[in-house]
C-alpha cells in the first residue's frame, strides 16, 4: 500500500521483493511446492519492477494484494496445492503477462532453474568475488551453509575455495558452531541485489560480501560443471584479494559474543495479569499508607513512604510496557480504503497524522472496529464520486484522514473526509419517523449528530455491501462506551464530516483527587482537575442564589455533588469547588473536603451499573471503602440536562397556571 502511493521509491520495491523471496524460501523448505512456486512468480515481476524493465501501476499493486489473499489462504488451511486453483491460475496469468514471460504449466525446481538460465543465457555476464563466514549463531538457527551455495550454483557457475584456518583443535570445538569460511567467483548475468536475495535468511548471523570483478561481458553463462581455467588460475589473487578486504572490515563485526536480544515476546495474558498485580500492589499500599498516619511510629512512616515511592515507579513503567504506537492499527486500514475505493468507483486516498501516538494495548485492540465502521461510512455516505467532486470545483482524489493525539489524560482519534458532508435535515426528519423526536422539536447541530448512533438508523435509499443497515455506528458508540470514551461529531455542508473518538489512555490505573461528600468518598481525574477554590456562604449569597463562582474575574458555574446525588446532611460552613476542564469548558465541582490525591485503581461496577454514565468506575481505598470514580464529562452533560428539563417544567407549569380559570371568573 506504501508503495502504492510512491511508486518511484526503490526501497520499498526492494522490500517487498525480500518479502516474497522469504515466503518463497520458506515454503519450499517446509514441503509447500505449489505456494513456493505460486510466489517465484510473482517474485519475478517484482524483479523486473527493480531491473526498470516494467513500471509499478495499480494493475500490479492489485494483482499483489490479491496473490497476498490467495498465500495466506494457503498457509492458513496448510494446504500443498493451491486453496482457488481458478483463482490461482487467473493470477499467475496476470503476472506473465506482466513480465511478457509465456504461459508454463511447470513449476517444479527444475523447470525454474530451466527457465531462469533460458532467459540469461545470451545476457552479459559478470564475475562476483564473494567472502561468505557464517557467525557463532549461524548453524544453531537452523541454517545450513551447503544449502546456500547450491542455490548460488543456480545462479551460474561457480568457483568454491575454503578457508580452514580458523578451525580449532579437537579439543576446543563446539559441535554446534561453524568455523570454515568461503571464497567464492560466481560467473552470472545477476546483479548485486539477486545474489543477496540467496543469503537474505541469515544476513544478519555471517559475514558476507559481495564485490564485482569486471565489467559484465557478452558471453553465455557457465554452468556448474564447466568451470572455466581462468577461474582455477585466478584463485590465489583471489583468496589474497579477499583476506585484506576481509582484514580491512574485521572490526565492522565480530562474533565472539552472541548478540543480546533487545526484546522479549510476552503474551498479553501475562502482561494483563502482572498488570492486575500492580493494581492489588497499589490497593494495599494505600491501606498501608493510611495506618502509617494513624500510626505515630516514624519507623513504620518511613518505611510507608519508601513502599510508596517504589510503588509508584512499579506502577507507572508498568502502564508505560502496556502502551503501543497506533501506527499498525491505521496502516492496516490501507487495504481496507484501497478495496472499497476500486468496489465503489471512487478515488480516494489515506492520510494519517499522529500515528506515534501510544495508548494502552487493551484499549487498541478494541478500536479496529470502530474505525472500520467511521472509514467505511465515510466511503459510502460521505465521499461524492469523482464525477460529483469535478462538478463541485474539487479534486478527483478524496481524502480520507487518521489523526491521533494526547489531550491530558485522554487519547484523541479523529476520522475526518473532505466530502458531501451530513445532511442534517435528513437525519432530523429520518429521527422523526422513527418516532426519536417529536415533529417541531428545536434540536442544535449536535443532538441531532447524536441520532446516527441510534441502533438500525440510517438515512441510506439502498442497503448495500458497505453499509445501510444502520449497524456500523451503533458498534461505534458501543465500543467506545465500553471504553468510557466520548464521540464528538462536526460536520459541513460540501467540505466533509469529522468524527473524534475521545478514549482514556488507560483502563487499569490513574491518578485521582479523592473527595468526600458526607460520608461518601468520590474520586476525579487529576489530569482533568485545574485548581480547589474556597466556596462560603457569603460567595453564595453574593451570586444570588445562582451557581456560579467568580475565579480571577472568569465566571464558572459549578455544580453541587450533594445536590447531584441528592446526599443529605448539613454543609459545611466553607465548601471546596473542584475546577474542571471538559469538552465544553470550565465546570466546578461543591465537595466538603479535599482528602489528597490518590493512586487509582479502577475497577468495573458490572453490568447492572453499565447504564450509570455520570461514573466510570469504582475504586477500594485503603480502609477498605469503596470509592466511586467521577467521569466530569458525562457529569457536567448530565447537570445542564436536568436543569433544561427544570426549566422545561417550569416554563409547562407557568403555561397551565396562566390557562387556569380563577375563582369567580
Amino acid at each position: 500500500m506504501e508503495l502504492n502511493e510512491n511508486p518511484g521509491n526503490t526501497e520499498l520495491v526492494g522490500r517487498v521483493f525480500r518479502a516474497l523471496h522469504t515466503i518463497k524460501g520458506s515454503g519450499s523448505m517446509f514441503g509447500f511446492d505449489e505456494l513456493a512456486a505460486f510466489t517465484h512468480n510473482l517474485e519475478t515481476a517484482f524483479d523486473a519492477v527493480r531491473n526498470g524493465r516494467i513500471q509499478v501501476n495499480s494493475t500490479l499493486i492489485d494483482l499483489t494484494l490479491s496473490a497476498l489473499d490467495q498465500i495466506r489462504a494457503m498457509v492458513e488451511e496448510g494446504a500443498v496445492t493451491p486453496v482457488n486453483p481458478a483463482l490461482c491460475k487467473e493470477i499467475l496469468d496476470k503476472a506473465r503477462e506482466l513480465t511478457g514471460k509465456p504461459v508454463s504449466r511447470s513449476s517444479n525446481a527444475a523447470s525454474k532453474a530451466s527457465e531462469f538460465h533460458a532467459e540469461v543465457a545470451v545476457a552479459p555476464v559478470q564475475d562476483w568475488f564473494i567472502h561468505f563466514a557464517p557467525g557463532p549463531e549461524f548453524t544453531r538457527n537452523g541454517a545450513d551453509p551447503l544449502l546456500l551455495l547450491r542455490e548460488l550454483r543456480q545462479l551460474g557457475g561457480l568457483a568454491v575455495r575454503s578457508n580452514l584456518t580458523l578451525v580449532p583443535k579437537l579439543a576446543e570445538i563446539v559441535p554446534e558452531r561453524c568455523y570454515v569460511s568461503w571464497e567464492l567467483v560466481l560467473t552470472t548475468p545477476a546483479g548485486r541485489d539477486a545474489i543477496r536475495d540467496v543469503f537474505v535468511f541469515v544476513e544478519d548471523c555471517c559475514e558476507l560480501s559481495i564485490e564485482a570483478a569486471s565489467a559484465p561481458e557478452s558471453r553465455p553463462v557457465s554452468q556448474p560443471a564447466q568451470e572455466s581455467a581462468g577461474q582455477s588460475n585466478c584463485a590465489d589473487e583471489i583468496a589474497r584479494a579477499l583476506d585484506e578486504q576481509r582484514v580491512q572490515t574485521a572490526g565492522r563485526r565480530t562474533y565472539d559474543k552472541a548478540d543480546t536480544a533487545s526484546s522479549l515476546r510476552v503474551p498479553a495474558a501475562k502482561l494483563d495479569q502482572f498488570v492486575n498485580l500492580v493494581g492489588e500492589l497499589v490497593t494495599v499500599q494505600a491501606r498501608l499508607s493510611e495506618l502509617a498516619a494513624r500510626s505515630e511510629d516514624p519507623e513504620v512512616a518511613k518505611v510507608s513512604e519508601e513502599i510508596e515511592r517504589l510503588t509508584a515507579s512499579l506502577r507507572e513503567n508498568s502502564m508505560n510496557i502496556r502502551m503501543v504506537p497506533i501506527r499498525a492499527t491505521f496502516e492496516k486500514f490501507r487495504r481496507l480504503v484501497h478495496d472499497l475505493a476500486r468496489d465503489l468507483g471512487k478515488d480516494v486516498e489515506l492520510a494519517m497524522d499522529g500515528a506515534d501516538t501510544e495508548l494502552d494495548k487493551t484499549v487498541i485492540d478494541q478500536l479496529s472496529d470502530p474505525l472500520m465502521h467511521l472509514i467505511r461510512n465515510s466511503m459510502d455516505h460521505g465521499v461524492e464520486s469523482p464525477e460529483v467532486r469535478a462538478e463541485r470545483g474539487k479534486s478527483p482524489t478524496a481524502t480520507i484522514h487518521l489523526s491521533a493525539r494526547h489531550s491530558g489524560a485522554s487519547v484523541l482519534i479523529g476520522v475526518s473526509d473532505d466530502g458531501g458532508g451530513i445532511n442534517i435535515e435528513a437525519v432530523h426528519q429520518r429521527a422523526i419517523e422513527r418516532a426519536l423526536v417529536a415533529a417541531g422539536t428545536s434540536l442544535t447541530d449536535q443532538q441531532i449528530f447524536q441520532f446516527i448512533f441510534q441502533p438500525g438508523f440510517s438515512t441510506a435509499q439502498k442497503v448495500t455491501d458497505v453499509s445501510g443497515r444502520g449497524v456500523g455506528m451503533d458498534v461505534v458508540r458501543q465500543r467506545v462506551d465500553s471504553l468510557r470514551g466520548t464521540i464528538d461529531v462536526a460536520s459541513k455542508a460540501g467540505m466533509g464530516t469529522s468524527v473524534t473518538l475521545r478514549l482514556p489512555l488507560t483502563l487499569a490505573i490513574i491518578d485521582g483527587l479523592l473527595v468526600s461528600v458526607g460520608q461518601a468518598s468520590f474520586v476525579l481525574p487529576l489530569a482533568n482537575t485545574l485548581e480547589c477554590i474556597e466556596l462560603t456562604r457569603k460567595d453564595i449569597e453574593d451570586a444570588n442564589g445562582k451557581q456560579v463562582a467568580n475565579v480571577r474575574g472568569e465566571l464558572i458555574p459549578y455544580i453541587s455533588l450533594r445536590q447531584h446525588f441528592d446526599i443529605q446532611g448539613e454543609r459545611p460552613a466553607i465548601e471546596q469547588i473542584m475546577v474542571v476542564e471538559t469538552e465544553d469548558g470550565r465546570y466546578g465541582f461543591v465537595v466538603d473536603q479535599v482528602l489528597g490525591n490518590c493512586q487509582t485503581v479502577i475497577k468495573n461496577l458490572g453490568r447492572v451499573y453499565r447504564h450509570v454514565q455520570v461514573v466510570s468506575g469504582a475504586t477500594i481505598l485503603g480502609n477498605g471503602t469503596v470509592a466511586l470514580i467521577l467521569d466530569p464529562q458525562r457529569l457536567a452533560q448530565d447537570a445542564v440536562r436536568g436543569v433544561a428539563v427544570q426549566l422545561a417544567r417550569g416554563n409547562l407549569g407557568s403555561e397551565k397556571a396562566r390557562r387556569r380559570p380563577k375563582k369567580g371568573s
